[in-house]
């Protein structure tokens, strides 16, 4: 009897196993369904592999997923310590971008996440190059390749010196897939402190003024100036988009005095901002 009830309480556990391993594996599955794979980055003993929802990379801000395969046992690995370092190489000099650190992704613990901001894009002489390192029990590993960040059509992102002498970045993170409604609005802001650091500025307003340049320049009802809901967060904020075609979102850049730094009221004599993001659709 004692033998037959080890035999069952083994069984259960080894078919609990299989049904949580399996239930694993459709997770892993589905979420990395939800995902294109952009490339591949390879050394001898893995393949690091780099996933958007798009499929590729672009001027602008990119969600980035990773994972990394073991090539010996085509497993991908849970317990990865990873750090990134992308470098934009230009015919006089070199300088980083805005980026984050990577984190494990809580839907799936092979799936690893951030995100690259590339304020300026590939030409036929300057390019963007990554380098990925990471550690597996205490074992350091690398992996680095050019990347491919084309120009996007629309203005996303932009790079400037504002009154106060500080450089900034400045993208756009959402609305990705407008619509004729009062959409939710994000952007990123970004010092420069040199060529390789970028932190996130805190307590600035980035007020908003969406127009149509192509319909007599009108506005909309409804905006909300971006502002960040805590430190070290993303600008929130609304954007009233009441028909389909081209809108540029003219922007202004207020620091944590309300001074603004960069950027224009648009008026009678001012049709725009020189502070400014694009959409249509």
């Amino acid at each position: 009897m004692k033998t037959s009830i080890q035999y069952i309480v083994a069984l259960f556990v080894a078919v609990l196993t299989f049904t949580s391993c399996s239930n694993n594996d459709d997770a892993a599955a589905t979420d990395i369904e939800k995902l294109n794979l952009v490339t591949k980055f390879e050394n001898d003993l893995h393949t690091v592999e780099m996933y958007s929802e798009t499929g590729f990379l672009q001027q602008g801000f990119n969600d980035i997923s990773l994972r990394i395969k073991d090539k010996k046992t085509s497993e991908y690995v849970k317990d990865a310590a990873i750090s990134w370092k992308p470098i934009m190489h230009m015919k006089m000099m070199s300088h980083s971008c805005p980026f984050s650190t990577i984190v494990k992704s809580a839907e799936n613990n092979s799936i690893y996440k951030g995100y690259i901001v590339f304020q300026m894009p590939q030409n036929d002489s300057e390019y963007w190059n990554l380098q990925i390192n990471y550690s597996i029990d205490g074992a350091s590993f690398s992996v680095e390749s050019n990347i491919d960040v084309p120009t996007v059509a629309k203005r996303n992102v932009t790079s400037f010196t504002g009154t106060d002498g500080v450089k900034y970045v400045l993208a756009l993170i959402e609305p990705t897939k407008p619509k004729v409604a009062t959409n939710d609005l994000k952007i990123g802001l970004w010092k420069m402190e040199n060529m390789d650091s970028y932190p996130i500025m805190d307590g600035y307003t980035i007020k908003i003024d969406p127009r149509m340049p192509s319909m007599g320049n009108h506005s909309s009802p409804n905006n909300t100036n971006a502002i960040q809901d805590k430190a070290g967060d993303w600008y929130n904020g609304k954007v009233s988009l009441t028909m389909t075609g081209y809108w540029k979102i003219n922007l202004q850049l207020a620091d944590k005095n309300g001074t603004t730094i960069k950027g224009e009221t648009v008026s009678e004599k001012i049709d725009s901002s020189s502070l400014f993001f694009e959409i249509e659709f």
